[in-house]
């Protein structure tokens, strides 16, 4: 164990107390230090880092990340005791253009052999799409893009086993891993422990299936409720026949189901703020808190 993970274990509250984060980046794009300290004076003790998106002056390429940046960013956040929990890395897995996807999966091994670095074991990504800027298509939904996300998720994974970290997969509805039942499909047929979910209920839910979140809840936690590693935290609204998503409290989704599942099964998750920034992150905070406390009491 490194100094900058003795830090963050040190600091972390005990269990069956709901770990709030952030996505780093929704702080503003910072030197480390700065960053680190901003959040942790807003209250919150982990979040997720895009590296390039939250650190300013990096812009890191395939092969770039080394030991001497990775221990540099993880000890500032050490400092501060804001604890790294995923690295978030959204390459696209299955991008059509065969070289551009094995330099992205460079990319992601890059952050996988230097994440214990930064006092983290988790490295996420999704699924993926056939279009090269990430957008929807039909073809994603079909059996030969499943196959070439398996055959990345897979390569990825066993560097994940390599040095003892995570690939945290997260599905979404329109790209490659679209429901829970592919998901569990994925963790079935790729089948190594160090390959788990990063849990976002909203990114579950469409225009066509949102009115019945509760089922697709339920059925997600009951397929694959014990590989998840972390849990995203957002809302929606349905607005001019589309989901578009909102910050946490500030929409239709039951968290009641979500928190208790936190509580009962994996109380020592994270549970990470997507889509709000400094201006409202401390009003979803105390949203989900007050949440937590009910359906937990």
């Amino acid at each position: 164990m490194n100094s900058v993970e003795a830090a963050i274990q040190s600091s972390e509250p005990a269990p069956k107390v709901l770990r709030l984060g952030v996505r780093a980046h929704d702080f503003g794009r910072l030197p480390a230090d700065a960053l680190a300290a901003r959040i942790a004076a807003a209250g919150f003790s982990c979040v997720q880092l895009a590296l390039n998106k939250a650190i300013a002056g990096l812009d890191l390429r395939a092969g770039d990340l080394n030991a001497v940046i990775a221990r540099e960013i993880g000890g500032a956040f050490a400092q501060h005791l804001v604890g790294i929990v995923v690295l978030g890395c959204y390459i696209n897995p299955i991008h059509p253009d065969r070289q551009t996807r094995a330099t992205f999966l460079e990319f992601f091994k890059n952050h996988l052999r230097f994440a214990r670095d930064l006092g983290c074991r988790i490295v996420a990504l999704e699924s993926g799409s056939v279009n090269a800027d990430y957008s929807p298509h039909p073809a994603n939904h079909g059996e030969e893009a499943f196959q070439t996300m398996l055959v990345s998720i897979s390569e990825l994974a066993a560097v994940a086993e390599k040095y003892g970290v995570i690939v945290g997969l997260e599905a979404v509805t329109s790209h490659t891993v679209s429901t829970p039942q592919k998901m569990r499909r994925v963790l079935d047929e790729i089948a190594s422990d160090n390959l788990r979910v990063v849990f976002d209920p909203v990114n579950l839910l469409s225009a066509e299936n949102f009115r019945k979140q509760s089922r697709v809840v339920a059925e997600a936690l009951d397929l694959f409720g014990d590989r998840v590693a972390a849990v995203h935290a957002k809302d929606f609204i349905f607005e001019k026949g589309a989901l578009k998503t909102v910050p946490a409290g500030h929409g239709q989704l039951d968290y009641a189901p979500i928190l208790k599942f936190v509580h009962s099964r994996q109380p020592d998750s994270s549970v990470l703020l997507e889509e709000a920034g400094e201006n409202v992150a401390a009003g979803c905070a105390e949203f989900l808190q007050q949440q937590f406390t009910k359906e937990n009491l």
